[in-house]
């Protein structure tokens, strides 16, 4: 089962449309993402396992493997480090980021596996299913969701599930066939979607 993140904040699930959070610099193809550029990566990611902090909210209900946060839980962002985009127990010499946080976040995270088997470095790391901000704040790559959405994604996941982000720009013929004078009837509007490309830098 694949449920899809469209890069205008649409997100397909069981059949019905609702609102998700993508990077704060849009889309980008995998292959030219990069540690820290803000950017969710365009792909299929299959979800490896669900984390849940145990203090605030029961283990899901998911054919998924499940496993409980811990205080001293981490996941590494040192693109020169042995266990880049790995788990890491805190605290730990190399940069990382703590997944036992202060506010909702990563109450309920999916662990997609993006550029894990195995990490290359500065490829992007925790490229993350999880809880979004008021107001669906852009993220920093991961995808994010209203807890009840995640709840419902979950009880319907079975092993090999996964999390598909596309972009919504129009077919690159489409945009030849305007420049030649002749655009297709009825084209839909282009949505205002950043998306990086190869030696792009954040703003």
């Amino acid at each position: 089962m694949i449920f899809t993140a469209h890069a205008d904040g649409r997100f397909d699930l069981a059949g019905r449309t609702t609102r998700c959070a993508l990077g704060r610099s849009g889309v980008i193809a995998a292959a030219d993402k990069r540690e820290g550029d803000g950017a969710s990566p365009l792909g299929v990611w299959p979800i490896r396992r669900i984390l849940y902090r145990p203090d605030r909210i029961a283990p899901p209900q998911t054919r998924l493997p499940v496993h409980p946060i811990a205080p001293d839980d981490g996941w590494c962002d040192a693109p020169g480090d042995p266990n880049y985009n790995r788990p890491v127990k805190l605290p730990y010499p190399a940069s990382c980021e703590q997944l036992w946080r202060e506010d909702h976040v990563y109450d309920l995270v999916g662990v997609l596996a993006h550029n894990d088997d195995p990490p290359v470095p500065l490829m992007g790391s925790a490229i993350f299913l999880h809880l979004a901000r008021p107001g669906f704040e852009p993220t920093e790559g991961c995808v994010a969701l209203q807890v009840w959405d995640i709840l419902q994604l979950l009880a319907l996941a079975e092993p090999g599930a996964a999390i598909s982000i596309v972009d919504v720009n129009p077919h690159p013929i489409l945009e030849s066939v305007t420049a030649l004078g002749e655009a297709p009837a009825a084209r839909p509007p282009r949505p205002d979607v950043r998306v990086l490309g190869p030696g792009s830098e954040e703003g």
